[in-house]
């Protein structure tokens, strides 16, 4: 009997909700700010709608193609990023918003490359573990080349400078070698490393260091450090339970900073509310669930291992854009997944949900009068 694939419909129908929630609120929430910086309300949702479009089209692509074939093409998908990085650091070539160095132009369009390289380093991880599980025998100072990698992809974004990005990065790679049998002595040199390098990052530019003295004490700096601070909250605050209906926020009107990108879940929490804060949540739970269900499943160490690296790379975005806006996180430009204001962003994540789907489809559907054979589980059920 041949084996039938799967789709996973709660995966599936938590991320279209998600990304038709998100064009509905950036219109809503750069509508204003779009007429007022190009004459266009539309501005901002256009160029939504096409990225959405793309990122269907990648999660598509990813979702018929087998995932086992991103092990063939993650080396050049890491070479070109690499370069990427590199020409956005050249002035004349990449473009510079608000002092950040973080965009490549195309057209009317413009890339972040680090968006890229954060998906491409998971797919490496997953590719190199995977091919050391197993072994009687292995060699441990790949997951040291795989870490200087990771120093050297990490040092470019901050670079830009971008360190919310470049903390994601590390984040997300680390736990997921830690997961995957990262021998303790590279774990102390890792964190021999990474603690003073964020400490110095801080430290050594001022603005750092007052965003993070605001978090303490937001209101000691209310114009200034911990403006966007006490208007999200301001903004949440106002919602109540009900929300002030859709479209009729306040603090989008140049009061709240940054409302249609990293802090849409304010405005999000101020016109639907309490209880539209809470579904959004709700949806985001679904989503890294299925994820990580579906991870823990797979029957192939690489699927397994793709799979917890796309849950640790959209877990730990979504956790700490949501720090951000309610107070608990200094604050930090991070876009949140499939909600916010960002083609690059948005791409990548739907191109990583895609290649989960896959890897769901790629299992065999059960059937409920059969059950797994005694004493063979999966891989992931460790």
């Amino acid at each position: 009997m041949t084996k039938t694939r799967r789709t996973d419909v709660w995966l599936l129908m938590a991320t279209l909700m998600l990304v038709a929630i998100g064009l509905a609120m950036v219109y809503s929430t750069s509508a204003v700010v779009a007429h007022e910086r190009h004459g266009d309300s539309l501005y901002f949702l256009k160029r939504q709608l096409a990225w959405a479009a793309l990122g269907l089209l990648a999660m598509g692509a990813a979702w018929y193609v087998p995932y086992r074939n991103q092990q063939r093409l993650v080396l050049p998908w890491l070479l070109v990023s690499l370069v990427a990085l590199g020409l956005v650091l050249v002035p004349g070539i990449g473009r510079e918003v608000g002092g950040a160095r973080r965009w490549l132009a195309l057209g009317p369009f413009t890339l972040q490359p680090s968006e890229f390289a954060k998906y491409g380093l998971i797919v490496y991880s997953a590719y190199l573990c995977a091919d050391l599980h197993g072994k009687r025998q292995r060699d441990d100072r790949r997951f040291g080349y795989m870490l200087v990698l990771v120093c050297v992809f990490c040092g470019l974004i901050f670079l830009q400078p971008d360190l919310g990005t470049a903390v994601v990065l590390a984040g997300a790679v680390g736990v997921h070698l830690m997961i995957a049998g990262l021998p303790w002595r590279y774990i102390r040199y890792a964190l021999a490393v990474g603690i003073p390098a964020i400490i110095y990052a801080i430290v050594y530019e001022p603005y750092r260091m007052k965003r993070l003295m605001s978090f303490l004490q937001p209101e000691s700096d209310p114009q200034g450090a911990g403006y966007q601070a006490i208007q999200s909250l301001l903004a949440l605050g106002r919602g109540g339970l009900w929300g002030a209906g859709l479209g009729r926020g306040r603090q989008k009107l140049f009061y709240l900073p940054e409302a249609h990108t990293d802090f849409i879940f304010a405005a999000i929490g101020e016109e639907l509310g309490f209880l539209g804060a809470v579904g959004l949540i709700g949806l985001f739970v679904v989503l890294l669930w299925r994820i990580l269900a579906i991870a823990i499943d797979c029957r192939e160490p690489f699927g397994t291992l793709l799979g917890l690296g796309i849950f640790l790379l959209l877990g730990i975005q979504i956790i700490m854009n949501l720090g951000v806006v309610l107070g608990l996180l200094p604050t930090k430009g991070l876009p949140l997944p499939l909600i916010s204001l960002g083609g690059s962003n948005l791409v990548v994540s739907l191109l990583a949900i895609g290649t989960v789907l896959s890897i769901a489809g790629a299992q065999p559907r059960r059937e409920p009068w059969r059950h797994a054979t005694p004493g063979k589980p999966t891989w992931g059920r460790m």
